[in-house]
């Protein structure tokens, strides 16, 4: 198998690892949206912000321990830094879909918002995936290949014996 296809292998589970913990990011944002909505008189916007926090802490938990558990783990300030500023632009993009369909087009029935709330998600969520495999969640450096075949090869070596010495005779 080549190299391409373990490369395509790879990003094809983290997508699947990425999905996964972000459509239970987007149940929990849609979640709260509607139960911020149903108990209180806040304004859409406001309402959807706070579920958009919420669900940006519990990606991060998400992604750090599941989706990108074996990335680097030095440097976990820049990392959370880098992964708060980034949700903080995808929380704007998400919102300002809503934003706009609620101000702007005054599309603002509980299935409106809900629409507008998720392609705002979807969105979001393009940006999301590129910025955070791009500058947050850094694999680690694949080991040269010379590294690696020297690896193999100390590991196919037979076990080495001790010395065989000649018994003397008395």
């Amino acid at each position: 198998m080549g190299s391409g296809t373990s490369g395509l292998q790879r990003l094809v589970r983290e997508i699947a690892k990425f999905g996964a913990v972000g459509g239970a990011g987007v149940l929990v944002n849609l979640g709260v949206f509607n139960l911020v909505r149903h108990v209180t008189d806040l304004q859409v916007v406001r309402a959807s912000v706070i579920a958009t926090v919420v669900s940006i802490v519990f990606n991060y938990v998400g992604f750090r321990y599941f989706t990108y558990r074996d990335a680097d783990k030095n440097g976990r300030t820049r990392e959370l830094t880098l992964f708060l500023l980034f949700s903080l632009v995808g929380l704007v993009i998400e919102n300002g879909v809503l934003y706009t369909a609620t101000y702007g087009f005054g599309w603002d029935t509980p299935l409106q918002s809900n629409i507008f709330k998720f392609l705002g998600i979807g969105i979001a969520t393009l940006f999301r995936f590129w910025s955070y495999r791009t500058w947050v969640f850094r694999a680690l450096p694949a080991p040269a290949p010379e590294a690696v075949a020297d690896a193999l090869l100390e590991q196919a070596k037979p076990a080495q014996a001790a010395p065989v010495r000649p018994r003397q005779r008395v």
